[in-house]
């Protein structure tokens, strides 16, 4: 078993319309938090836990996060792109169009998303349980986002963003891992979604859990952007 860190693919494709007029003129990874893009933030803390190696997926604006990040050495990173065109692919057909460079098996990780977990452990998890995929739960009971996975006894028994039920105390992390095998009915060039694609797992027994305790920071909104901005503001002057 390769004990290295697979690699991460970041999803940094969306419009933000949430968070327009912010996003108007740069995209969502490049928002300032506390002096520095939020990508910067989230390269950081990947290169901490290890990681070599991160594609990021890009369609709005992404010559702006490319010329940013460049080749990523001053993160201590190798750092591709893999870019939409001009369809925009949604989170499950970025992915499918990044797969050339992503290898047999990799992690996913919002563009939005700052999760301060152990992703070591995850990917451990993930080599154990050996199915096509992994998703990260975090019991969550309705407080910073929708409830979205119903998980007892370290299984997950659903998953719905549309149709939450009463059951369904965790939601999706934010971070999952799969084997390029996952992939092979996504279909190319074309909108697909990565919640479909857990949910077809899911249903086929393909899909594996890792339940995180810490919970996660976001900046998809402008109240997660603030939160986010006061937790690193912390972090980095503890």
């Amino acid at each position: 078993m390769n004990h290295g860190m697979l690699p991460v693919a970041i999803l940094a494709g969306g419009v933000a319309m949430r968070l327009r007029p912010l996003t108007k003129t740069i995209p969502k990874a490049l928002i300032d938090v506390n002096g520095e893009p939020f990508i910067a933030h989230q390269l950081r803390l990947l290169r901490a836990n290890g990681i070599e190696r991160v594609i990021v997926c890009t369609g709005y604006l992404d010559e702006m996060i490319q010329s940013y990040i460049g080749d990523g050495v001053r993160f201590g990173l190798q750092v591709g792109f893999s870019f939409d065109g001009p369809r925009l692919l949604g989170t499950g057909g970025a992915i499918k169009k990044a797969l050339p460079l992503l290898g047999d098996a990799f992690f996913v990780l919002y563009g939005d998303s700052y999760l301060p977990c152990d992703y070591r452990a995850v990917q451990s998890e993930f080599e154990r349980r050996g199915r096509l995929a992994l998703m990260t739960v975090f019991r969550n009971d309705g407080r910073w986002d929708r409830s979205n996975v119903e998980f007892v006894d370290g299984q997950i028994l659903a998953y719905d963003k549309q149709n939450q039920t009463l059951w369904m105390h965790y939601l999706d992390y934010g971070l999952g891992i799969f084997k390029r095998a996952a992939f092979e009915n996504v279909p190319d060039d074309q909108q697909y979604d990565l919640a479909t694609l857990y949910q077809d797992l899911l249903a086929h027994g393909e899909l594996a859990a890792y339940e995180t305790s810490q919970r996660f920071y976001e900046v998809g909104s402008l109240e997660g952007l603030e939160e986010t901005r006061r937790y690193l503001a912390v972090q980095s002057h503890p």
